[in-house]
């Protein structure tokens, strides 16, 4: 049912949701400390913390809850539950919320293998329990001791998540590198970390290819402080094994003890870093600490993907990545439910992979990113006809907005227009989702991510820092008390957090880098990057606003725009797209000038791009996001006219290793030159 371009829950939904009354927003408006402070009582602490927000000034010295000195420069200016004690893992598995007796037999993880010819696996609570005290005391014999940074570098398989609550038990450092990075991205990050152990695999399955972890993982443990691999035997490739550096995971869990005490650890302490993709230079590495993060990590994910007892919820992420860390592995298992754990990619060894899993396990909570939606919706309806989805009640996107198009093709063909869709809007830095209608209340309305959760202050601000009318586009921005799960800062390096979130708009407002609308309702629209606004003969245009017009096009499945330099209007777009269709001559032409119309309709004449390429795919990262910065890099500037040609020189193109498609830049290059 649609009011206004609005979508609600069924009142059967509402019935059963955890949140149904909109009143909680009020509520925690009027005190958003004294709401998270409720919520973090739920909780189990060794020991409640002394104040529940500490707001610092830039460059001060301020003595926190522990008594201890931090430079709020370093970290940072902000602070949750100061002084509280709590460990993650304890609040996952006995001093779960729903009582340890009640879920230790119940399954906690469903493990789903690439290849359809191998078993699945399945750890109830109690056996993963076991599985991470095993491991967690194995750490300890090696010499990990308390805020020693570990890094993790593995596939998809359950040993990801034993060595990530592992760590936590103890209260090392994880660092989660994904596995189809380069040995030079792996080593970059094991040096910026400091990591002293690394946990990697011989091998795993990728499109029915096994692909040598080991080897990365030997040339990307060079020149770094990794004193210990610990290798896990997955795909049975032969490699190479340094008796004197590599142990085997299976022999270290042999005769450990299934008990580890949990460290007890301070709510400002360390958790986990985790590298993001920066457009230039090295990765940043965000901080998240234990307190803040693990309260937000539990609530965040029980309203907003209404975690109920039977759920089963597959979250598509790679533990790799932010979204992989808190709903693909950390909410879940806070909130007692089940999940599932993907080895491989949804659209092999056949595009209906993914519905198969839903139906096969009775997923009924599922999140994915708008890529993938846009890649089911290009293999067509007739793949996914046969399954009902009967279990499945909540739908989910991340990564990157999604367009009105592909949002109804989601909501009509996989929800069978049941289904609320949650979008949500977050980044690594910021830990958890903080923008999101909840599914009980809504509203839902298609390209609109929804309101901010509960107890967070956002303001869409212009440039003089002043709050923008209904409609107006301006520069997102999170407001004291900020949120629980907001890094704490990027590890070594507080000039450059300093720089990156706070030198906006002062340290009274963490800077997102997003552009963002809101309308009547209150629902944020996320229109992209604000680096990514072009200037056209004056006028400000974002990309993610002509990529809404372009992907409304019916034989559009994925576009991506850029802007380069023109010496007449100062800057132009540059359109990418995906279509459904065969790329011929004739075809190529006819879409391309029913885009230019579409665009017209849209925006208006002065939004037209200087060209459109179609392409086979766009290069993007496993989490979905498009690298526009690597499209925008295909182009040089030529002066001293500031017009562009194609990158013909070999100009660095920068670090490819984060795109899980590399071999897609050379193709669209070489089809840029061709003009």
């Amino acid at each position: 049912m649609t009011q206004n371009n609005l979508f609600f829950s069924s009142k059967e939904f509402k019935n059963k949701a955890w949140v149904k009354d909109k009143k909680i927003y009020k509520e925690a408006e009027k005190n958003p400390v004294k709401f998270w402070e409720k919520l973090a009582a739920k909780l189990f602490w060794f020991k409640k913390w002394k104040k529940s927000f500490v707001h610092n000034p830039p460059y001060s010295r301020v003595k926190l809850g522990t008594g201890r000195l931090a430079e709020s420069e370093n970290r940072p200016y902000f602070q949750w539950f100061a002084g509280g004690k709590i460990n993650i893992t304890e609040n996952i598995f006995e001093k779960n919320l729903l009582g340890w007796e009640k879920i230790k037999n119940k399954t906690a993880v469903i493990w789903e293998p690439e290849p359809t010819n191998e078993e699945p696996k399945k750890l109830t609570y109690e056996e993963l329990f076991k599985q991470v005290c095993k491991f967690a005391n194995a750490l300890k014999k090696l010499g990990v001791k308390k805020g020693d940074r570990v890094g993790i570098y593995l596939p998809m398989i359950p040993e990801a998540i034993i060595s990530v609550l592992a760590c936590a038990r103890i209260g090392a450092v994880h660092t989660v590198i994904f596995s189809a990075f380069s040995p030079a991205a792996l080593k970059i990050r094991l040096q910026d970390t400091g990591a002293k152990i690394l946990i990697t695999a011989d091998g795993y399955y990728r499109r029915g290819r096994i692909i040598d972890l080991k080897k990365s993982a030997d040339h990307g443990t060079k020149e770094t402080k990794v004193k210990k691999v610990v290798v896990i035997k997955r795909a049975g490739n032969k490699i190479f094994f340094k008796k004197t550096r590599d142990l085997w995971w299976h022999e270290l869990l042999k005769k450990e003890n299934d008990y580890c005490k949990p460290a007890i650890m301070d709510a400002g302490d360390l958790l986990f870093l985790l590298a993001t993709s920066g457009s230039t230079g090295r990765p940043k590495q965000t901080m998240h600490a234990c307190g803040g993060y693990a309260v937000q990590a539990y609530w965040t994910g029980k309203w907003i993907f209404d975690f109920h007892q039977n759920d089963i919820f597959w979250c598509t992420a790679d533990l790799g990545w932010v979204t992989g860390h808190t709903y693909g592995c950390y909410s879940p298992l806070l909130n007692g439910i089940c999940f599932l754990f993907f080895e491989g990619a949804p659209d092999w060894p056949k595009p209906d992979r993914w519905a198969q899993i839903i139906e096969k396990y009775g997923v009924s909570i599922f999140y994915t990113a708008p890529t993938a939606i846009r890649m089911f919706e290009k293999y067509g309806e007739k793949i996914i006809k046969k399954y009902k989805f009967k279990k499945l009640r909540v739908l989910g996107t991340v990564g990157e907005p999604i367009d009105e198009d592909a949002w109804q093709w989601y909501f009509k063909n996989v929800g069978k227009s049941r289904c609320p869709i949650v979008d949500t809007w977050w980044q690594t830095e910021t830990g958890g989702i903080l923008i999101s209608s909840l599914p009980g209340v809504g509203p839902f309305k298609p390209a609109f991510v929804g309101l901010p959760f509960p107890g967070i202050k956002f303001d869409i601000l212009n440039e003089q820092g002043k709050s923008c009318k209904i409609g107006e586009q301006g520069n997102l921005v999170i407001l004291p008390p900020f949120a629980p799960g907001l890094l704490q800062g990027l590890y070594k390096n507080p000039k450059k957090y300093k720089e990156t979130y706070w030198s906006q708009y002062g340290n009274k407002a963490y800077f997102t880098s997003d552009g963002a609308i809101k309308d009547k309702q209150g629902l944020i629209r996320i229109v992209g990057r604000v680096d990514d606004v072009l200037k056209v003969a004056g006028h400000r245009i974002t990309t993610g606003e002509l990529e809404n017009a372009v992907a409304k096009h019916p034989e559009i499945t994925e576009c991506a725009v850029i802007g380069i330099p023109d010496a007449i209007k100062g800057e132009v777009p540059i359109i990418f797209i995906v279509s459904k269709k065969i790329h011929k001559i004739g075809f190529c032409l006819e879409i391309k000038q029913e885009i230019i119309e579409q665009i017209k309709k849209e925006i208006g004449p002065i939004a037209l791009p200087k060209e459109i390429y179609m392409v086979e795919d766009l290069p993007k990262t496993r989490s979905g996001k498009i690298m526009r910065r690597i499209l925008k890099k295909l182009f040089i500037a030529e002066a001293p006219l500031n017009n562009c040609k194609a990158n013909l020189t070999g100009q660095d193109l920068g670090d490819l290793s984060t795109l899980s498609n590399p071999e897609t830049v050379e193709k669209i290059k070489k089809i840029i030159q061709q003009k």
